[in-house]
């Protein structure tokens, strides 16, 4: 063995600064974020051949360009990019300037119309969710598509298998996309479960797929369910008993779901019939999934679908524009809470011009590294004059922003990285002041239900746990 190292050494070293620099090439000119990619360079020459295999397994997201390919319409297929109509700019600008100029970002970066005419009503905790989709997927007659990062095979799990099973033997078509991460929280997988009673199911990105846990932070974290191409649901409810808060379980979890009606929900269905293309390879198309849609309601929305495959951080720069064109309050209620520095500045800058911003947080939160890592950054909000609540138990799942009492976005979404770079998430903005003043109504009664932590409360925790913390925040990234 010493005798092949000694002859061909000098070669494998050869080969290997070879392949460093290729890899490290693919690095500086791919890597948006420059110290990710200073990082990975470094990582690449510490350890040759080593850091370059870590790099291929853990730093190329290798479903972008299937992705992109799968997601262009195919041919003959609906499309709601036909749906033009928008709210008067006129109108936005009356109600409040800086939304003309959040409209046409949205639009920039999301790529998708923002449509007038929506009926979006929130339904809190399961006790309101939970019957309502069921009753749309009970009345089903055409179509019914379901996508959940968590699909229990509980009681009420079973409830909507039941639901399901039941549609497909009156003749709908049904299509459900759990994510392969998300079924391991339950036994036995749903996707078993729903396979043996006859329910058409697929698993989004099986982590023993490829390069295995490659794929593990590219999970499908969005919640979406479809009714005939009408009416839907979405937000950041999972299907589990966990959200039934009234069952008093250690484990309860509070939410907000929201129905939509009107031609927002086509953009939900495209949202859903891409992913299931990505997967599948099925086209979903024809008026069974994608009838004609009239104005139901007063409300101008739009979908947001963020993920590794998009050219822009679609959620991150319009949170980062709403925040922005805040000209009076900023509320938030967000179970995780590990922004980076841009959208921390964001947040400062607001409170410094003057804006009231109101951050609801969990104070018991279900991830230990992630509740040890918020203290650590915590002061950088708060020092500018952002106030922080902590909720008290149950656990609040919730993903709500209302700015201006004006525009309001809600979905799966959380304020961390995971969600804004690494996961494939779905949102809604909703340009509607009656809508907003509704769900400011909601996060204002979860803020006086909860503890405003203050800057010397943070900056007077003992050094044992600053430490922890501070540690803990050097894995915000990967959160």
């Amino acid at each position: 063995m010493g005798l092949l190292l000694d002859r061909h050494g000098p070669l494998l070293g050869v080969v290997l600064a070879l392949v460093n620099l290729a890899v490290s090439a693919q690095v500086i000119l791919y890597k948006r974020d420059a110290r990710a990619a200073i990082g990975w360079v470094g990582l690449i020459w510490l350890v040759p051949g080593l850091g370059a295999l870590i790099y291929a397994g853990f730093g190329v997201n290798r479903i972008r360009r299937r992705a992109l390919g799968l997601r262009r319409p195919p041919p003959g297929s609906t499309s709601t990019g036909t749906l033009r109509a928008r709210p008067p700019q006129a109108a936005l600008a009356a109600a409040h300037p800086g939304l003309v100029a959040l409209a046409r970002l949205g639009e920039r970066v999301g790529g998708r119309p923002l449509v007038a005419g929506n009926r979006v009503t929130a339904l809190c905790n399961g006790e309101q969710a939970y019957p309502a989709m069921l009753a749309a997927i009970e009345g089903a007659t055409a179509s019914v598509s379901l996508s959940s990062f968590i699909f229990a095979a509980d009681e009420i799990g079973r409830r909507f298998v039941a639901a399901l099973a039941a549609a497909v033997r009156r003749g709908v078509a049904v299509r459900v996309l759990v994510d392969a991460a998300g079924v391991r929280y339950s036994w036995p997988p749903i996707h078993r479960v729903l396979r043996r009673a006859g329910v058409p199911v697929a698993r989004f990105l099986p982590i023993t797929s490829g390069p295995g846990l490659a794929f593990f932070n590219l999970r499908n974290h969005r919640k979406v369910l479809v009714a005939d191409g009408r009416v839907a649901f979405c937000g950041g409810m999972n299907i589990r008993d966990r959200h039934l808060v009234g069952s008093a379980s250690r484990w309860a979890t509070r939410d907000v779901q929201f129905r939509l009606e009107g031609p927002v929900v086509g953009q939900l269905q495209e949202a859903f019939a891409e992913d299931w293309a990505f997967v599948t390879r099925e086209v979903l198309d024809g008026p069974a999934w994608h009838p004609a849609l009239g104005e139901t309601g007063p409300t101008a929305a739009r979908v947001l679908t963020g993920g590794p495959d998009d050219d822009f951080e679609v959620t991150r720069n319009v949170l980062l524009g709403a925040i922005s064109a805040a000209t009076q309050s900023v509320a938030i209620v967000t179970p995780y809470f590990l922004p980076d520095q841009a959208m921390i500045a964001a947040l400062a800058v607001a409170a410094l011009r003057g804006v009231r911003v109101d951050i609801v947080l969990p104070a018991h939160g279900n991830i230990p590294l992630v509740r040890w890592a918020t203290p650590a950054l915590l002061w950088q909000v708060l020092k500018p004059g952002c106030q922080v609540f902590l909720s008290p138990v149950p656990f609040d799942h919730a993903k709500l922003l209302v700015v201006d009492r004006s525009w309001t976005m809600f979905g799966s979404s959380n304020w961390d990285l995971r969600s804004l770079r690494l996961n494939f998430e779905l949102d809604v903005e909703c340009y509607d002041p009656a809508l907003a003043a509704a769900v400011d109504d909601l996060v204002a009664g979860r803020r006086n239900g909860s503890r405003r932590i203050t800057l010397a409360e943070v900056n007077g925790r003992p050094l044992a746990v600053k430490l922890r913390d501070a540690v803990a925040r050097l894995f915000s990234p990967y959160l």
